[in-house]
Parts: C-alpha cells; sequence; structure tokens
C-alpha cells in the first residue's frame, strides 16, 4: 500500500510499488449505448472502438477543482482505430472508483472503463487526442489525477470543468533561491483575455494562479506562474522543462463572459469623446 501525504493546494502525494492485479467478481453497470451489462472477469464498460471514450458533451455534471490527489503512472497505451486505450496505476483515486467515474487525467476529464486492484483504464477518443495532450502519453510518464468534488468536499482551489480549451508550451522555467520556481507559458490567442493576472488557470489539471501576463520577444503572449516547491514534488510540474506542452483550461467564468461578448449578449459600452465647451 503506498504512504499517503497531508493534502494542500496541490494535491496529495503517495508511492506505491504494488503490482495490478484484476478484480474478478462481475458487475451490472448502466452502458450509454446498450443498456444494463453484466460484465465477468476485470470490472469494465464494453470497448467501441469508432466511439472511444464518453465525449466531453456525454460528461455533464462533473466539477474538480484542480487540486491534484496523487501521482498515477502510465502503464499502457493501447491503440483502439484511431482512439486510444490508456492504462494508468494509481491507488488514491480509486478508493471509492466505479464504472463509468470520472476522473481528471492531466486536466482532462476521462471515464473509467475498466480497472482492478491499483490500476485503471480510460478511452481518448480522437477530438480527445487532436485538442490536449493525452495523445503524447508513453508508458512511464507521470500524470496528474483528481475525482469529481464530492458533495461535502472542501473547495480548496477553483471550478474546473475538465474541459481542455487548449495546449500551450514551456517557454521557460527559472529555478528561485527559495526552491520555488517561475515558469512561463505560450499564452494561446483563443485564449486572450481569458487568462489575467492574479486569475485563476488549470494547467495539467492543477489549480494554480497567474502571476503576470506579458508578451513574448517573439511575438504573442505569455503568461507566468509561480510554484512552491511543494506543488513540484507532489505534480508533474517538477519535471517540466521547457518545450513542454500542457493541458490548459480557462477560468469557467471567464469562458462564459467571452462567449457572451462575442454572441452579442453583453452591451459593450460606448465612451462618447468629451466636448469643451466654450468658456470652460
Amino acid at each position: 500500500m503506498g504512504v499517503l501525504g497531508r493534502r494542500s493546494k496541490s494535491g496529495w502525494e503517495r508511492t506505491s510499488d504494488a503490482v495490478a492485479t484484476p478484480r474478478t467478481e462481475p458487475v451490472a453497470f448502466w452502458c450509454p449505448v446498450s443498456g444494463p451489462v453484466l460484465s465477468a472477469g476485470s470490472r469494465r464498460l464494453p470497448t467501441h472502438p469508432e466511439r472511444g471514450s464518453v465525449s466531453k458533451k456525454e460528461q455533464t455534471g462533473q466539477m474538480f477543482t484542480g487540486i491534484v490527489e496523487e501521482l498515477g503512472t502510465v502503464r499502457a497505451v493501447d491503440v483502439v482505430g484511431e482512439g486510444r486505450r490508456l492504462v494508468v496505476g494509481a491507488t488514491t483515486v480509486l478508493d471509492d472508483v466505479a464504472l463509468g467515474a470520472s476522473v481528471a487525467v492531466n486536466g482532462c476529464c476521462l471515464t473509467v472503463v475498466e480497472w482492478g486492484d491499483e490500476w485503471f483504464a480510460v478511452d481518448a477518443v480522437p477530438e480527445t487526442l487532436e485538442r490536449t495532450t493525452i495523445g503524447d502519453l508513453a508508458v512511464g510518464d507521470p500524470v496528474n489525477l483528481e475525482r469529481p468534488l464530492a458533495v461535502d468536499g472542501r473547495f480548496g482551489g477553483h471550478v474546473v470543468q475538465g474541459h481542455v480549451d487548449a495546449v500551450t508550451e514551456a517557454v521557460a522555467v527559472v529555478d528561485q533561491s527559495d526552491g520555488s520556481r517561475w515558469l512561463t507559458f505560450r499564452l494561446p490567442d483563443d485564449l486572450a483575455g481569458q487568462v489575467v493576472e492574479k486569475g485563476s488557470v488549470t494547467l495539467d489539471g492543477v489549480s494554480l494562479t497567474v502571476a503576470s501576463v506579458g508578451e513574448s520577444p517573439t511575438g504573442g503572449g505569455t503568461f507566468d506562474v509561480a510554484l512552491i516547491p511543494h506543488t513540484l514534488e507532489v505534480t508533474t510540474f517538477g519535471g517540466r522543462s521547457p518545450g513542454d506542452r500542457l493541458n490548459v483550461e480557462a477560468d469557467v467564468i471567464a469562458r462564459y463572459v467571452a462567449g457572451l461578448l462575442a454572441a452579442g449578449r453583453i452591451p459593450v459600452p460606448t465612451v462618447e469623446p468629451f466636448e469643451k465647451k466654450g468658456g470652460d
């Protein structure tokens, strides 16, 4: 069994060297395609190569907070048509796992389709692979994991949907004298105005505060975050370097405001030019 650390802004830390073995008891569950299903062997949902995992539109009613519960490890990556099935080693997020449950993997909300002792499997459809870094994952890679917030859970981060908006790239990583680290990322054009100084942003599933927003010397916007040593220790950020790609999710409030503005649902005030009157 792993050792569970204290939960903080950045999440849990747990280490484990146990070998996964599948559970063998049968289980009944509901499949959104075929209805009630009884499965024997390891707990699993039927594989639909043409569908992959449940799409973003089907993933409703879930909310995360960007508080990573543990670092998982990719154990297998299988090609399923144009999609992928990932097997991830984990412990904490399996405490109350159920078939069809959601788990945020590097900030991407995915559905548990099979699980056993200290592992679970998720499917990623072509759209997920195209819009996130899930397709970049290889065996042995660490991943940030979080379950949806429970009704009686502590709200420690900010509202995170697990719907990745874009992929960013680390531009610079600078170690500080106190052991913290300053990271600069490219600001995707589509998120301009939605990532603001002292606002919240989710990077690879971690709720972070934007330290500053600026311009790159080579053109385009950038934004910075400052990470304490604990965050570096219990998330994937401890191994990040320039050129790495990360999933970005903008703050949901900023996302809706941007959408309303684009649709013309929020009137933009106009400022009348000031005219001087004679004698004033």
